[in-house]
């Protein structure tokens, strides 16, 4: 059984709990039968309204900008979707608190023994216990509005600093500007894209770079995407690699053409060397490769095979790669600096209560920032749309300033 149809088993299960709860509240609030049906039958019309225009038969083409059908009935069902699954976890964990405590308070009935203090709870506990559970179920729809009205807006533009021992001396100080993971669409109109592409700009950077998923799954925007991003402008060029959803989507060598049109260069298992005062350094760039199969994407048996013949002993070698996974394999071969995406740093993360609260580490333990190891260094980058659920929470968007220095 794949993850997805698990997700909607699961997602299934939800909708009746809550069904079934909804249903209890509006008794409780409206006594009379005729009322508190006109009151259910209007809901859940709604419902099937928003769950019918999120999942109804077919490919529709993805929008490049904001329709009232996203902001209207898409944006709604998805907030209640993942709030309402996360809040059932929620609802069940204490439910589970509730009968363990009636467990513990049967057996001290039956063993006419005292309980302790704190496994029987008095009414005033059970009261609280309720009040907690609400509140605690609460928060997923409140972070959740959060996430989708601000969390995936708030940019956030990281200067990093990056020694690397083979820097050529003319490059200290060489500044990069990184973006990923564009997802143009309704969440991520292309208006959305210029604004960062302006941000990018007065940035100043020597070199922009691009890692890959400018897409999600429909090729139609490709053309959008591109001419979204045509306005980035730098004195050492535009380079970028292809991701996963360029893959998927079909467009590899479409969108390839199309931003070369534009004059960007994507790097696909290719390399230029970067030039200044009769000195450079290699980048390299590759289409997205897994060590192990990624949904439609087969594993990689080799990683980085067809880039081992570019790299330059004695040279700084820095490689684009959208899948941070091909660091291990990156550092072997002595690529000094690796720049990834892919992850979205997570998308909904919470880092802030422990590290391993991000959703991508079960698929990769190369979340967001720095990783090092012997041979190489990698960033990844949180890219700037979404995926999915237009949500970020704990990962805000990001454009990434590397300042390249000799050590």
């Amino acid at each position: 059984m794949s993850i997805l149809t698990i997700v909607r088993i699961a997602f299934g299960i939800t909708q009746f709990y809550w069904a079934w709860r909804g249903y209890r509240l509006a008794k409780r609030r409206i006594p009379s039968r005729g009322p508190r049906l006109a009151v259910v039958a209007a809901v859940l019309a709604v419902y099937a309204v928003m769950f019918a225009t999120y999942s109804g038969p077919g490919p529709r083409p993805e929008p490049v900008h904001l329709t009232l059908r996203a902001a209207l009935l898409t944006a709604p069902f998805l907030w209640w979707a993942s709030g309402s699954l996360i809040a059932f976890l929620i609802a069940m964990v204490f439910a589970m608190v509730r009968a363990i405590a009636g467990a513990v308070r049967w057996s001290a009935a039956k063993l006419r023994t005292p309980p302790a203090p704190d496994a029987v709870p008095s009414p005033a506990r059970r009261h609280f216990l309720e009040r907690t559970a609400t509140v605690a179920a609460s928060a997923p729809f409140v972070a959740g509005a959060y996430g989708l009205f601000y969390g995936r807006l708030n940019l956030e533009t990281t200067e990093q600093t990056v020694r690397l021992a083979r820097l050529p001396q003319a490059f200290d100080g060489f500044r990069i500007a990184q973006l990923s993971d564009i997802h143009i669409g309704a969440f991520m109109p292309a208006s959305e894209i210029r604004k960062y592409v302006e941000i990018a700009n007065a940035l100043k950077p020597d070199l922009m770079v691009l890692t890959g998923d400018f897409v999600t799954f429909d090729p139609s925007p490709q053309q959008a995407v591109v001419e979204a991003l045509s306005g980035l402008r730098a004195p050492y060029g535009v380079f970028g690699c292809l991701g996963n959803h360029d893959m998927w989507a079909g467009v590899e060598d479409s969108i390839t053409e199309l931003f070369r049109q534009t004059g960007v260069r994507i790097l696909r298992g290719a390399a230029v060397p970067i030039r200044a005062s009769g000195e450079w350094f290699q980048l390299i760039g590759v289409d997205f490769q897994s060590p192990r199969r990624f949904g439609p994407s087969p594993a990689v048996a080799h990683l980085l095979r067809n880039v081992e013949d570019l790299i330059v002993p004695g040279r700084a070698n820095i490689l684009l790669s959208h899948n941070p996974d091909t660091f291990p394999r990156a550092a072997e071969l002595g690529i000094d600096l690796s720049m990834a995406g892919h992850t979205h740093g997570g998308q909904v993360a919470l880092e802030f209560i422990s590290p391993e609260l991000a959703p991508s580490r079960l698929v990769t333990p190369y979340v967001a920032g720095w990783f090092r190891k012997p041979g190489g260094q990698l960033y990844v980058n949180r890219g700037i749309g979404t995926i999915g659920v237009p949500i970020r929470i704990g990962a805000p968007p990001e454009i990434t300033i590397y300042r390249l220095t000799r050590g």
